[in-house]
């Protein structure tokens, strides 16, 4: 599902060249549920862009399901990714002043892979299978974090991706909130999706089936 060889990632910064990644060889195949853990300023998150095409590499390669994504046009990457990736963040990032429906719904307004008048019905859908289904009319601030994980998660899942990528989902959440929020990423990939979950440490033994760590930009095995 995804092959890294050789990434590396350079930023430009005022005391000189700052290698984030260092010549990252990596493989998941379709169905793991991987945590991906090490220090801050480690270079997790950059690895996670790289593998959602968010950002692309100095050099090296990643291929998500067949295509080679840093070789893609920016807007043949953008439509890739609105159709291949979902995304979930620490933050949640939900628009504040659309109801959880509405955000829900955003994914496949942009994309416009259903009809309009299917899209209310998928993200009603969504949000049944995450338990939030009671909220849809809400605005997200009438939400507790964890519900607003969960919408988060629903949205992320609007486009049907077959990849799920999880920057510290659970870091404003306590710690049973945490276990729910991975025990929903668990049931995900035991469905077929491939999730990927950028975490701290003490998240691994929470059901993910392999843990990749990254130490100053390197996968260590």
């Amino acid at each position: 599902m995804i092959t890294l060889r050789g990434v590396t990632k350079q930023y430009a910064t005022p005391a000189g060249a700052f290698a984030a990644l260092r010549g990252v060889d990596l493989d998941i195949t379709a169905g793991e549920f991987v945590a991906i853990v090490g220090k801050s300023g480690s270079g997790k998150s950059t690895l996670l862009n790289m593998i959602g095409g968010i950002d692309r590499p100095s050099s090296g390669s990643v291929a998500v399901g067949g295509t080679a994504i840093e070789s893609l046009a920016p807007n043949a990457l953008a439509t890739w990714r609105g159709r291949s990736v979902g995304f979930v963040f620490q933050f949640f990032q939900l628009l504040p002043t659309l109801t959880v429906a509405e955000n829900v719904m955003l994914p496949l307004d942009f994309s416009g892979a259903l009809p309009e008048k299917q899209r209310r019905a998928r993200a009603a859908q969504l949000l049944e299978r995450l338990g939030v289904a009671e909220q849809a009319a809400k605005l997200p601030s009438a939400l507790s974090g964890g519900q607003q994980q969960r919408v988060a998660i629903a949205r992320a899942l609007a486009n049907d991706p077959p990849l799920l990528l999880a920057d510290e989902p659970t870091g404003n959440l306590d710690s049973a909130t945490s276990a729910d929020i991975f025990h929903l990423f668990r049931e995900l990939a035991f469905g077929g999706r491939t999730v990927v979950v950028v975490t701290h440490e003490r998240d691994v033994d929470t059901g993910v089936s392999r843990t990749v760590r990254i130490v100053d930009g390197s996968v260590t095995r």
